[in-house]
């Protein structure tokens, strides 16, 4: 985005903080992607773990095989978010060194063709042609490889995403959040620790949903009901598993 200048005659009339209190750069939005990632990551730890030793809770009330299986559920959770974003994140940063690699190529075999290319960017924006033309010549001059892949990539050169901070990011996030419902389901005497477990998800649930929604600008409400009945469905359905398979053991 190009930034206009302001006319000095209303200098006064532009609020101090308005530049600090929206932030558009690509770090900030960087930053609030792995911050909603972690929330999301912590939040299927919740359910999934919840889930696993809820289920187990309902078939034994041994504290043995409830442990065995919310740690296993716990690291084979926390290796599969890291594996799957580890491939996920490093699929992307190939597809984007590939871009990258094939826009300098072409700033340097055709740079005329490459601005006028600019310029037409810019015109679609909005800019006037001279405008266009001036803004594409400028930022051109200064590092016309980052202006394009920027505007025409939507890619900033240097802060691809590294994959094995997506990785360890994501498992940490959903260990966090799976070590809950283990704690909780293993506290309380064995009649408590299904009721103390389902209260402590659901209330581990509001939160998620609220910061989620908060990092994205959604209303917190809509997003609290889908995580809390979402969550609360998976404990009723595993639950109900967990009592049916261990009747049928007994």
């Amino acid at each position: 985005m190009v930034a206009l200048p302001v006319d000095p005659r209303y200098r006064d009339a532009v609020p101090s903080s308005y530049h600090a209190a929206e932030p558009h750069t690509g770090s900030v939005s960087s930053k609030l992607n792995w911050l909603r990632a972690g929330v999301l990551g912590a939040n299927d730890g919740i359910v999934s773990t919840a889930g696993i030793v809820v289920g187990v809770a309902a078939a034994t009330a041994e504290r043995a095989p409830i442990l065995t299986a919310g740690v296993a559920g716990l690291a084979a959770g926390a290796v599969s978010m890291a594996l799957g974003e580890y491939v996920s994140v490093s699929t992307q940063r190939d597809t984007e060194k590939a871009l990258l690699t094939k826009e300098r190529r072409e700033l340097r075999d055709d740079p005329a063709a490459e601005l006028d290319e600019l310029t037409a960017l810019y015109e679609a924006k909005g800019l006037s042609v001279a405008t266009a033309r001036t803004v594409a010549e400028e930022l051109t001059e200064h590092d016309a490889f980052a202006a394009h892949a920027e505007v025409e990539l939507g890619i900033t050169p240097g802060e691809l995403t590294n994959p094995w901070h997506a990785a360890l990011s994501s498992a940490l996030a959903f260990t966090v959040g799976a070590l809950l419902p283990i704690v909780a389901i293993l506290a309380p005497p064995a009649d408590w620790r299904v009721p103390v477990t389902v209260v402590a998800v659901l209330a581990a649930l509001v939160l998620t949903g609220a910061v989620s929604a908060a990092l994205g600008g959604a209303p917190k409400h809509r997003a609290v009901i889908r995580n809390v009945v979402g969550g609360g469905l998976a404990l009723a359905i595993t639950y109900a598993i967990g009592h049916l398979v261990g009747a049928a053991i007994t």
